[in-house]
């Protein structure tokens, strides 16, 4: 495991808690600790040992209070009178979507559990995870129209598609701070729980992928959710879980599946992600998929 200044990485009983580290700045984001998620998420799919992930902040205040605007957080960005000619130049690419672009290429559920303030890149960096818990102290906003910016981190994609395209604008164009109760009645979270309580909450249900599924199915499950149902005909569905089901059900941890329902034991899935997923997997990169 690489060592970390901004954020803080534990693995215990199947599960990866990545906490955002800067409490004194209410975790705000920088180039650094994006850097940092980054690293951990590969060392973290690298593991077979990990089979699913929480986010989380650090204190009681917030998750991500977005991104450091000072000048040693990075902020600078605002104020450099520096202009790139060419906006195909990498350093015109914007961080917090290089995170989330990150996460979405993951092979382990990502669980985020919000303790706290999340505005900005705090709010979009969720909407690359999984499953989202809050706090019943969480406060979310998509303030970008309140800073004369724009939604960043691919949150145009992740947002309308997670919560529906009229509460998604709803929230940006206002660019309000709003509490977890409104987070949860719009789709943004699955449950809301006393903060005390949260990480306990996400615990439970890490553990319940990381003991009862295969990790194979669960990183194929992943993979298909998130990118089969953006195209443009079930039959690209079709195709896809046509070939899993063919070849998942023909392998070991298929076997031990079905072993473990008829003997009525807990299951021990042997099937590891780094070795054992089908070949065409990532079928994406397939000449002709689009």
């Amino acid at each position: 495991m690489p060592d970390f200044t901004q954020i803080l990485v534990e693995k215990a009983d199947g599960v990866a808690t990545v906490t955002l580290n800067r409490p004194d700045k209410m975790n705000a984001f920088t180039r650094t600790m994006m850097d940092e998620i980054i690293a951990a998420m590969d060392d973290i799919d690298a593991d077979d040992s990990v089979r699913a992930v929480i986010f989380t902040g650090a204190g009681d205040r917030a998750f991500c209070a977005g991104a450091d605007l000072t000048p040693e957080g990075g902020g600078q960005i605002f104020s450099d009178p520096t202009e790139v000619e060419d906006l195909s130049d990498p350093a015109v690419r914007d961080g917090g979507g290089m995170l989330t672009l990150r996460l979405f290429q993951s092979t382990k559920p990502l669980i985020s559990a919000c303790n706290g303030v999340a505005v900005g890149v705090g709010a979009t960096m969720q909407l690359a995870m999984d499953i989202r818990l809050a706090a019943d102290t969480a406060r979310y906003g998509f303030v970008f129209a309140r800073r004369g910016i724009v939604p960043e981190a691919c949150s145009s994609w992740f947002l309308p598609k997670i919560v529906g395209i009229s509460q998604a604008l709803e929230w940006c164009y206002s660019g309000r701070v709003f509490d977890a109760e409104e987070a949860k009645a719009g789709g943004l979270v699955r449950s809301i729980h006393p903060q005390a309580e949260l990480m306990d909450v996400a615990h439970a249900l890490a553990s319940e992928i990381a003991d009862n599924t295969s990790a194979v199915s669960v990183a194929m499950t992943r993979a298909m959710m998130w990118r089969l149902s953006n195209t443009e005909h079930p039959m690209m569905a079709h195709r896809v879980d046509s070939k899993a089901i063919y070849k998942l059900s023909r392998g070991k941890d298929a076997k031990e599946g079905i072993s473990s329902f008829l003997e009525k034991r807990e299951p021990q899935y042997p099937g590891k992600v780094s070795e054992d997923m089908p070949e065409f997997y990532p079928w994406w990169d397939e000449p002709g998929y689009r």
